[in-house]
């Protein structure tokens, strides 16, 4: 094979490799509600390793990057065992209905691989909240597994409540996947050199 041929088979080598990389993807988004109590289920593909992408999400002290509906949000005081505590306050809008929501929450995380919080209910707009975010590695990236479970102190419309949240987590949850994803693609370089 000629030394030209060798250089344009590396060259579409390339190119073909760059077309089959995989963007980030919201692939599914599931609500479920039953007597007051809401089930949310996610799972999405960043094309980031699982390292960085668990960098993003336990970085509360700019937690605001990952989406604009988070006005204020950083660490508290740990627990005297050393649990870590954030918090988070929300501002969004449902059809008429805007919220500011306060969130306190313990944060246990396993790297790179699983992060839980469990909210302070005396702090926070919630009688009950538990998240869980399982981070997987997959070819070109990470899989991102989450689920919620939520009791708000607030009254939501049952009948149009779980709708209204999935379209507004579909919607704004596949920005946040893809800022997510992008904010680990640029911090995975700096995790490189360490």
């Amino acid at each position: 094979m000629s030394k030209l041929w060798r250089t344009v088979a590396v060259a579409l080598g390339f190119v073909f490799a760059a077309w089959i990389v995989r963007a980030a993807t919201l692939d599914s988004v599931t609500v479920d509600y039953d007597a007051g109590r809401y089930e949310l289920d996610a799972d999405a593909f960043m094309a980031a390793p699982r390292e960085a992408v668990f960098v993003i999400l336990t970085d509360y002290d700019r937690f605001g990057r990952i989406s604009s509906v988070y006005k204020e949000y950083g660490f508290l005081d740990p627990t005297p065992e050393g649990t870590p505590v954030v918090f988070t306050r929300m501002e969004g809008c449902v059809l008429i209905f805007c919220r500011s929501l306060m969130r306190v929450e313990l944060l246990e995380s396993e790297a790179p691989g699983l992060i839980r919080t469990i909210t302070l209910p005396e702090q926070s707009d919630f009688e009950h909240s538990v998240s869980e975010w399982r981070l997987e590695p997959e070819a070109g990236g990470t899989r991102v597994l989450y689920h919620l479970e939520m009791v708000p102190t607030f009254w939501v419309p049952p009948i149009v409540g779980p709708w209204i949240l999935q379209r507004k987590l579909q919607s704004g949850g596949a920005r946040a996947v893809e800022r997510i994803e992008r904010l680990a693609q640029e911090l995975s370089p700096e995790l490189a050199g360490r």
